[in-house]
């Protein structure tokens, strides 16, 4: 029942991203950042959790999953160093996820040839 819950969650929050494109004129980059802004609050109010318990992989992969790997980072880092936690406990928690993207991202440009569209 864990696979089917991840299914339909992570396949409902990446259709109402879609419908966000394709019904409004916000560009992919604003939906984006909206997705993780979002799963930033619903962690603040101590929401997300519960969430990512029922909804496994389907919660914590799409971006709200990175706006609470965020937020989690903030609050930890807040608790343990003061008010300048607020700044560098979104980096510390956030490091990994975009080391791996920008390796990944340069790995994949090595090995595929990228082709301009034609418009």
């Amino acid at each position: 029942m864990d696979y089917v819950n991840a299914f339909w969650v992570g396949g409902l929050i990446c259709a109402l991203a879609q419908v966000l494109l394709d019904r409004t004129k916000m560009l992919p980059g604003r939906v984006m950042v909206l997705l993780v802004c979002l799963g930033a609050a619903i962690s603040f109010f101590g929401l997300y959790e519960p969430f990512a318990k029922y909804a496994g992989a389907g919660a914590t992969v799409p971006l709200l999953g990175y706006g609470n790997i965020l937020m989690e980072g903030i609050k930890e880092a807040v608790d343990k160093e003061g008010f300048i936690g607020l700044f560098k406990g979104g980096f510390t928690n956030g490091a990994v996820g975009c080391s791996a993207a920008l390796i990944f991202g340069y790995l994949a440009s090595m090995i595929f040839k990228s082709k301009v569209k034609k418009v």
